[in-house]
C-alpha cells in the first residue's frame, strides 16, 4: 500500500499557524478564506473529516475509525521545526546563536515532548510504548512546528538576565496511523503559548524554559491519553 505523509513543517506550517491557530492577519477576508480552504484540503485530502473539539485547534478523523482496538503505541522520534521568524541573539550581545546551539534547543524540545508523551501513555499501567507494528499497535507521528523561544538560555560570558511574560510558543502536529496498514486515522493541530506567572514579567532561564515546555507537552499528552481511555471505555460497553 502506498502511504502518503504530509511534509507538514516544510509545506504547510506557516500558513496553518498564521491563518488558523494564531492571531488573524491584517489581510482581507478573501485571502484568509483562501488560506483556510487550502489548510482544510491538505488536512482532509485522504478522506479525513473535521471534528469539533475542545482539546485542540483542529481535529480531523477518519469516518468510522476507532481507537478502541489499540492497546499499544508506536512512537518514533519527535520532529521539531523552528518558526521561520526565529533568529535570536545571544543574551548580552549582538551575536546570533550558533547552529550548534539551535540544534541543542531543537533536540532538547524533541526529547522533552517525547518523554512527556511516553510518561502519560504508560502511566497507571496504561498503553505500552513499543518499537514494532502489530494489529493492536497505534502508530503516532508527533511533530512540533513553529517553535519560538523568546529567551533561549545559551552559554555566555555576560551575566545577563532576560525578563519575559512568555517563554515562547509551539504548535503540535500529530498524525495517528494503523501501524500495520499505514492508514491514517486522525490528524491533530494545536498551538500553545506559555504563560509565565499569569503574564507577569519573570526572569527566564534554562530551567524556566524547560518547565514551560514540559507543561505544554504534558497537556497535549494527557489529552491523547484521555482520547484513548475514552475509546476503550466505549469499546467495552
Amino acid at each position: 500500500m502506498r502511504q502518503f505523509h504530509l511534509n507538514f513543517p516544510k509545506f504547510f506550517s506557516l500558513t496553518l499557524c498564521l491563518m488558523m491557530v494564531a492571531a488573524p492577519l491584517q489581510a482581507g477576508a478573501a485571502s484568509r478564506a483562501d488560506s483556510k480552504a487550502a489548510v482544510k484540503e491538505q488536512l482532509s485530502h485522504d478522506g479525513l473529516e473535521q471534528r469539533k473539539s475542545k482539546d485542540a485547534d483542529l481535529v480531523y478523523a477518519r469516518p468510522g475509525a476507532s481507537l478502541a482496538g489499540y492497546s499499544k503505541v508506536m512512537l518514533g522520534p519527535v520532529d521539531v521545526a523552528f518558526s521561520k521568524n526565529w533568529d535570536p541573539k545571544r543574551p548580552g550581545s549582538n551575536f546570533r546563536i550558533t547552529a550548534e546551539e539551535r540544534e541543542e534547543i531543537r533536540s532538547g524540545v524533541a526529547n522533552l515532548v517525547r518523554d512527556e508523551f511516553v510518561k502519560a501513555l504508560q502511566a497507571k499501567e496504561g498503553y505500552q510504548v513499543v518499537d514494532t507494528a502489530g494489529p493492536d499497535v497505534l502508530k503516532l507521528k508527533v511533530s512540533i512546528i513553529e517553535l519560538y523561544v523568546n529567551a533561549p538560555d545559551v552559554a555566555t560570558a555576560a551575566r545577563t538576565k532576560t525578563y519575559v511574560t512568555s517563554a515562547g510558543e509551539m504548535t503540535l502536529f500529530l498524525e495517528a496511523f494503523d501501524s500495520e496498514t499505514g492508514q491514517v486515522l486522525a490528524r491533530v493541530v494545536d498551538r500553545q503559548e506559555s504563560n509565565i506567572r499569569g503574564g507577569q514579567l519573570s526572569w527566564t532561564n534554562r530551567v524556566m524554559n524547560q518547565s514551560e515546555g514540559e507543561l505544554i507537552a504534558s497537556g497535549w499528552a494527557r489529552k491523547l491519553r484521555k482520547a484513548l481511555d475514552k475509546a476503550h471505555a466505549v469499546g467495552k460497553q
